[in-house]
């Protein structure tokens, strides 16, 4: 029996790790593909106009303009002028926005459906929308200014009830 050998060149040590570059970077790409694919969702935030504030905390209240659009139709299902928002006790994706901004300046919010009301979605929001907010970050109160502020208005209305709706300062009723 005769066995027939085949010559194998001998392999130069550069190709040794041009082999060992090209696997570094096979796992490299992997790792980076794999990341991505499993990367959790997140927010967006344009500045249109930077503030110059300070941010809010969970503990804030934030006074906001805003506008909420549904991002696949771009239709508006919330607008507020001048709205208090308890910044701890918003929605995951508008409470991280609301941190990133600075107190005087406007910005767009993309919010992901998994960061906004997700799979049940709320009134006019479907389920596993995406949303689009036009924030204007107005003022920031603490806890205990918001509370002073209630308990003003609430003693300005009850003493427009007992004037009988007359503005204050204003005309007597039948004058």
């Amino acid at each position: 029996m005769s066995i027939t050998a085949v010559p194998l060149r001998p392999v130069a040590k550069s190709g040794l790790y041009v082999l060992w570059i090209g696997l570094a970077l096979l796992l490299a790409a992997g790792a980076a593909w794999a990341m991505t694919v499993t990367r959790a969702p997140q927010i967006r935030l344009e500045v249109l106009a930077e503030g110059s504030g300070r941010h809010p905390t969970d503990a804030d209240f934030a006074i906001i303009k805003y506008e909420g659009r549904l991002a696949a139709t771009d239709s508006v299902f919330d607008a507020n002028e001048e709205a208090p928002l308890p910044v701890g006790r918003m929605v995951p994706g508008f409470a991280e926005g609301l941190k990133r901004m600075r107190v005087g300046g406007r910005y767009r919010l993309h919010i992901p459906a998994e960061l906004g009301y997700g799979a049940e979605g709320a009134g006019p929001i479907p389920p596993n929308s995406d949303l689009v907010f036009d924030v204007e970050l107005k003022d920031l109160k603490t806890a205990e200014e918001m509370q002073q502020m209630m308990m003003q208005q609430q003693m300005l209305q009850q003493m427009m009830q007992q004037q009988g709706g007359a503005a204050p300062g204003g005309a007597a009723p039948g004058r």
